[in-house]
């Protein structure tokens, strides 16, 4: 994102009160969908989940929660390590290096040993808190967020499949979340009649400032190659005015630019290419204001971007002016503060294609065709994991626009795994045109709970957010698995009900969503032909366009679809993931993530603390004026048996007593006394926690927590308040 461009943040109400609309005879037979090519890029790595592996520390997660580390893991898992405690891999292939996805605790650094088949390595790998943490507050609905960052290795060996690599937390508690294991080959030799930086005075040791050197080595080679060989170079100010000439390193494990900002030029006559280096930065926050990113504005005509490491930046790459046939591929672009790559008007022919990002505060990969039109451009081929803000792929207008055989996973708050939109962010804006074509991508665990909204955002959205969509949207041969919500959302973001048309989905398998499979919260219509799914939560088809008496959204059967024909038939609310069938999880905190409400609070220790999942934060209520109440919408009927009342675990809460009153209705206006007003005493000795159970047969929609007394504080406090149905 970039100046006033915000993510999915916008206000918006739920979708209420909203007629049905399904069309008869719908989904009748079973189809399989057409094969198509495998999703994802052709890595030079193998993953392995640190779940997967043998370790002495503690598994966290799943989770789904915003704002929690596991929620923002690979898979939604990881492993947490305390000072001497390890995880120990198992090689999948051979291997000279690895890449670790790690966090340690907000302000601390460290370092993880490593061990080879049980021999401690003379190489550590440096772990810090420095670029993670960060905090977007102009954006709605944004927490805290980009809790990982990735560390790289060279063994200076190597191992083979079935070896044992083991990291261990030497200084710092560490949480390991993925370890990327690759065979770097050796560093490249100079190319013939190459003018190399260094022949310029670039200094290899990174002590130095090399930026004139650079931009005099540029100059020297125009029509040629400018060569950076092994070694880091550190530049204080962007490269501009780069044109008709290559920037080639040794290899991106070998050849490392530091710089926050390394080209920034409004222009340029084209044929620019870079390949085969790392560009590191600096960047530990996001300003939008601010150019902080691999390259901002423009390469021009017929340049190319390629064998590229692109780390701690704000933006990959944000593409404005002329990139006519610019190709992006096989580069890797890790833990921005913002977008991984943004077309931004005016982009033609531009081809993305087999990349890894992973660890994006925004969108990783985005078209935004502001001033222009973005036309007969395409991202294809590309392996997304954890974007934690927004989308894994964002269409917002655009002309004739291909998104076709991508790997995206874990999405996290404001996004989804695809996002086709016409949210514009501000004018001029080119609304989607021509003919969109989405074709034989893999959505894994992608989709989440919107916290503006209250409800989520599908694994892959079709979004009329500030104006109809009259394109033609061809959604093709797509698997979407695991979505802890729905498949494929039809929704006018911006809550004005523009319609969503001419949208067909021809081929999609359908596995696990823990919701439903079409959510539609907007009038118009799409066609379903050859749309399969098995394991799903709660139902078929939620169709509840909003604003209520908007229209309808027509759903047409195609043919060939099975395994979602039913509806959920209460528009009132959102389903909850595995409503209709029994609880995967009984032992489920109820109230988790669910939006609350107070009679007041004290600045920053608002109602939602008190349901976040993090018990050193905390909710208080206005000073001096009891009763005063909490109240968590759990988003549908529950029965609820038991409750657990936290207050922060710290020993500087003293004990107290607090006089508390369990309530509950089913409509958020009628309350009922569930447990009568009674002292619970809080004792940081025992945790600070106590445990209400509530009567055998207690439903309730809306949970109510009215204190009227509190010994330690003139006002009422709860850092967490769990709700569950097992006594």
């Amino acid at each position: 994102m970039h100046g006033t461009r915000t993510s999915q943040a916008a206000r918006r109400l739920p979708a209420v009160g909203a007629a049905v609309a399904l069309a008869a005879g719908m989904l009748v037979t079973l189809t399989a969908p057409a094969a198509h090519a495998a999703a994802g890029a052709a890595l030079p790595f193998t993953s392995v989940e640190a779940e997967t592996a043998t370790t002495n520390g503690t598994r966290i997660g799943p989770d789904y929660t915003q704002g929690t580390l596991a929620s923002e893991a690979s898979g939604r898992q990881a492993v947490r390590l305390s000072a001497g405690q390890r995880v120990e891999f198992t090689a999948p292939r051979a291997a000279n290096a690895v890449n670790l996805s790690y966090n340690v605790p907000d302000g601390q650094s460290g370092t993880l040993n490593v061990y080879v088949n049980g021999v401690k390595l003379d190489k550590t790998l440096a772990v810090t808190s420095k670029y993670s943490y960060v905090d977007t507050g102009w954006i709605a609905g944004a927490k805290t967020h980009h809790f990982y960052d990735n560390a790289r290795l060279l063994l200076g060996r190597n191992v083979q499949a079935g070896d044992k690599i083991a990291v261990e937390a030497a200084n710092v508690q560490v949480t390991v979340d993925v370890a990327d294991f690759e065979q770097v080959a050796a560093a490249a030799a100079q190319p013939a009649g190459s003018v190399s930086v260094t022949s310029k005075g670039a200094d290899p040791s990174g002590q130095g400032d090399s930026t004139q050197a650079f931009r005099d080595a540029i100059n020297a080679a125009q029509g040629g190659v400018v060569w950076i060989p092994p070694g880091d170079y550190r530049l204080t100010s962007a490269l501009g005015g780069v044109q008709n000439v290559t920037l080639q390193g040794a290899g991106s494990w070998y050849s490392v630019v530091h710089s926050s900002s390394f080209i920034n030029q409004g222009s340029s006559a084209g044929n620019v290419h870079l390949k085969d280096f790392a560009v590191i930065g600096e960047v530990t926050e996001r300003n939008d204001s601010s150019p902080d990113n691999f390259v901002n504005g423009s390469l021009g005509a017929n340049s190319s971007v390629s064998g590229m490491w692109i780390q701690h930046l704000k933006c990959g790459l944000w593409l404005t002016g002329t990139n006519d046939n610019l190709v992006v591929e096989n580069n890797r672009i890790l833990d921005t503060t913002a977008d991984g790559l943004n077309l931004n008007g005016n982009a033609k022919g531009v081809k993305v294609r087999g990349n890894f990002l992973r660890n994006q505060g925004d969108d990783s990969l985005a078209m935004w065709s502001l001033n222009a039109p973005d036309s007969n451009s395409s991202f294809e081929n590309n392996t997304i994991s954890q974007p934690n803000l927004a989308n894994g792929i964002a269409i917002y207008g655009g002309t004739d626009i291909t998104v076709r055989n991508n790997l995206i996973s874990d999405t996290n708050a404001l996004g989804s795994g695809i996002a086709i939109s016409n949210q514009k962010f501000m004018d001029p804006f080119n609304p989607l045109a021509g003919t969109i074509t989405v074709a034989g991508n893999t959505l894994v665990r992608t989709g989440a709970i919107n916290p503006n909204w209250g409800h989520p955002m599908g694994a892959l959205r079709v979004d009329s957010y500030d104006s109809a969509i009259n394109a033609t949207v061809n959604i093709t041969d797509t698997t979407i698995t695991d979505s802890p919500y729905s498949a494929f959302e039809f929704v006018s973001g911006g809550g004005t009900g523009n319609p969503v048309r001419n949208v067909t989905v021809n081929g999609a398998t359908v596995k696990n969503t823990g919701t439903v499979v079409v959510q539609a919260e907007t009038q118009g219509a799409a066609t379903f032909r050859n749309v399969t799914a098995t394991g799903v939560g709660v139902a078929g088809i939620y169709n509840c366009p909003y604003p209520a008496n908007s229209g309808s959204f027509a759903l047409t059967d195609g043919g060939g679809n099975s395994g979602w024909n039913t509806t959920w038939s209460d528009c009132s609310s959102w389903p909850q993931p595995g409503q209709g069938n029994p609880d995967p999880d009984p032992n489920r905190n109820l109230a988790k993530g669910r939006p609350a409400t107070a009679t007041g609070s004290q600045d920053v220790y608002t109602p939602g603390k008190a349901v976040d999942g993090d018990a050193n934060s905390y909710w208080e209520s206005a000073n001096n004026a009891f009763p005063q109440s909490l109240t968590v919408d759990l988003g549908s009927s529950q029965s609820v048996r038991r409750l657990v009342l936290k207050l922060p675990p710290s020993s500087a809460w003293g004990a107290r007593t607090q006089t508390v009153a369990v309530l509950g209705s089913g409509d958020g206006s009628t309350y009922t006394t569930v447990a009568g007003a009674q002292g619970y005493r809080f004792d940081p000795a025992t945790g600070n926690t106590v445990t209400v159970n509530l009567p055998s047969g207690t439903n309730l929609r809306y949970l109510r927590l009215t204190v009227t007394g509190n010994t330690g504080r003139p006002a009422a406090q709860f850092s967490e308040v769990e709700a569950y149905a097992t006594p």
